[in-house]
């Protein structure tokens, strides 16, 4: 079943013999619907050209080649100063096997689980919260909160949970939360119309459209506002594992290196970070893939 609606909810019968609604997108789905197949005269200028859907094997092919052209500028840098490719890996052995970068980067891989999970819970209460007109105004003064400075809260979260690793958690779930309930309220308020009529005329109560549409029915948008706030939690782990040393982690390890211009290991802290943020970022996907199932059944890019 295909729709041109961004959520597209298809009548089943539940365990009590009332219709359900199933939705079924992926919030980037619009990005991957659009290509057209190549034309026979185009080849390998097909890359070239707008929506144009590509071979998996040719785009592999010209990651591989940007790859490589990366690695050889950096190494035909003009720029002394900067470390070569074979330094920063020399460097992060060093920080490895004797100065405790595993112990570390566990440690802030912790940190991070614990905020995305407070994070959630926050923001996802929050911004379901606003399909009552009377929690709205809140939810909108939280959303304001992404345009403050961390700084400013250090002391008066320090009050309220003391120092070390509970003031770093409060501080990266504040910082997450503020981001992560402005992009979900927005997901709610985009919910089509049609969405809640169509339950409507299945003779469901509010609460059950609540239940179906609202929460069911931005499940995997939910996975995706995830995704993308879980990566933006590795961009401020080392400003609050910097504000907050005496919890450690590897963003305080980062600064220490750069304070003393130590750029090899920066860049070896940098590219341990790149990695275990990928790694997590596919792995919110794939739980999104197994968990909603349905929101990959429109997309017509493989």
């Amino acid at each position: 079943m295909k729709t041109e609606s961004p959520v597209i909810a298809t009548e089943i019968a539940s365990d009590n013999g009332s219709p359900a609604l199933v939705p079924a997108t992926h919030s980037s789905a619009a990005l991957k619907v659009g290509d057209r197949k190549p034309k026979a005269n185009e080849g390998i200028f097909a890359l070239f050209l707008p929506n144009r859907r590509v071979a998996l094997p040719l785009l592999v092919a010209v990651g591989l080649f940007e790859a490589a052209l990366f690695v050889g500028l950096w190494m035909l840098s003009p720029y002394e100063v900067l470390p070569t490719p074979l330094e920063v890996l020399l460097a992060l052995q060093r920080l490895w096997m004797t100065q405790g970068l595993g112990q570390e980067l566990a440690t802030s891989f912790g940190l991070n689980l614990q905020a995305l999970l407070w994070s959630s819970v926050i923001s996802l209460g929050l911004a379901y919260l606003t399909v009552l007109p009377v929690f709205r105004p809140l939810v909108a003064a939280i959303s304001k909160g992404r345009f403050l400075s961390l700084a400013g809260f250090t002391f008066i979260f320090t009050l309220m949970v003391g120092g070390g690793r509970p003031l770093q958690v409060t501080l990266l779930t504040f910082a997450i939360t503020v981001f992560y309930v402005t992009s979900m309220a927005s997901v709610i308020a985009a919910i089509p119309r049609s969405e809640f009529e169509h339950a409507r005329t299945l003779h469901m109560s509010e609460g059950r459209i609540v239940w179906e549409v609202v929460i069911l029915g931005t499940a995997d948008k939910a996975f995706e506002v995830l995704r993308q706030n879980a990566a933006m939690g590795w961009m401020m782990l080392s400003l609050i594992e910097g504000i907050v040393r005496s919890g450690g982690g590897i963003g305080a390890m980062l600064l220490a290196e750069s304070k003393h211009f130590a750029l090899a290991e920066v860049f070896a802290i940098q590219l341990v970070i790149l990695i275990v943020g990928m790694v997590q970022d596919y792995g919110i996907e794939w739980l999104r893939r197994l968990l909603c199932p349905y929101s990959v059944l429109t997309l017509e890019r493989k």
